[in-house]
């Protein structure tokens, strides 16, 4: 049997493309094509659930100590619909792993359960970002011992792992009372560079999330801007990345580079326009600080 990471279909990798690229309504129409397609299939219902966390994670983007950050928020009525996307993923996944274990499907049910706990997470339910969790690394797991070169998993085992030894004292408190398996911040980074070098649906996401991570969690400015750039030298649509990058550079003091990083993210037409409308009030925000 073949190992790696899934070989996507043609609507997949077109619309992964839109999607770095910031066009997410773009990316969701070829998700929904590759659901028309291959309607028993659980890959397009959970590329869209990923599309719909773009558009909800550009959403919420705010500075707080001058680090933009993701910000929190209530429940509002198209959670519902991103939360069935997931679901019927885990749905239409287990159904095929009645028939046949395989890590792919694991994979697909990991991905979507990390797809609940981020919005839960966001809402501020710890209890259910948790049970999510702890789920999503179960199946990823599985995938990993099914097969070990598939680095499609790891992004997932290395968020777990990171964010479970980072924020200690809320998870020291739930651990206490579920159970929770423990994290380690090393092995987490090993995964998320395993996983951005491992050429799967997830590369682009691990490299985001450790870039990231690292600055917010360790202070890591240089390496977190020299992870990012490459993603808006590969992607220059993607408002967000700019936006990111542009915040790196002013806590690396490089104002310059910095100012024309943000002037971009600011001037970016392309191509969600609530989004692009968002990323930049937070962009002129941090420039309107910048002297």
């Amino acid at each position: 049997a073949r190992g790696g990471n899934p070989v996507l279909p043609a609507e997949a990798r077109q619309g992964l493309e839109k999607l770095n690229n910031g066009d997410m309504d773009g990316a969701i129409a070829d998700f929904r094509a590759l659901q028309a397609a291959a309607p028993d299939q659980p890959l397009g219902y959970l590329l869209e659930g990923g599309a719909r966390w773009a558009k909800t994670y550009c959403a919420t983007l705010e500075v707080k100590w001058g680090m933009v950050v993701t910000g929190k928020r209530e429940k509002i009525a198209s959670d519902d619909e991103y939360l069935a996307l997931a679901e019927k993923t885990i749905r239409l996944a287990t159904a095929q792993l009645a028939v046949k274990d395989s890590a792919e499907m694991h994979l697909y049910i990991g991905l979507a359960l990390a797809l609940e706990a981020r919005l839960y997470g966001m809402r501020s339910e710890n209890r259910a970002t948790a049970r999510a969790g702890v789920r999503a690394r179960e199946e990823l797991l599985r995938a990993k011992e099914l097969d070990p070169e598939m680095t499609d998993a790891d992004t997932g085992l290395g968020l777990y792992n990171y964010y479970v030894d980072t924020l200690s004292g809320i998870v020291k408190l739930l651990r206490f009372f579920m159970g929770i398996p423990g994290g380690n911040k090393a092995e987490g980074i090993r995964q998320l560079e395993s996983a951005m070098n491992g050429g799967g649906m997830t590369a682009v996401e691990a490299r985001f999330y450790l870039a990231k991570n690292l600055r917010t969690y360790d202070q890591q400015y240089e390496r977190a801007a020299a992870l990012m750039e490459p993603l808006t030298l590969q992607y220059p649509r993607n408002a967000i990345f700019k936006l990111f990058l542009g915040n790196f550079d002013l806590e690396l003091n490089r104002r310059e580079k910095a100012v024309v990083e943000l002037r971009a993210a600011s001037d970016q037409t392309c191509c969600e326009i609530s989004c692009t409308s968002h990323v930049r009030a937070v962009a002129d925000s941090l420039l309107a600080g910048v002297k």
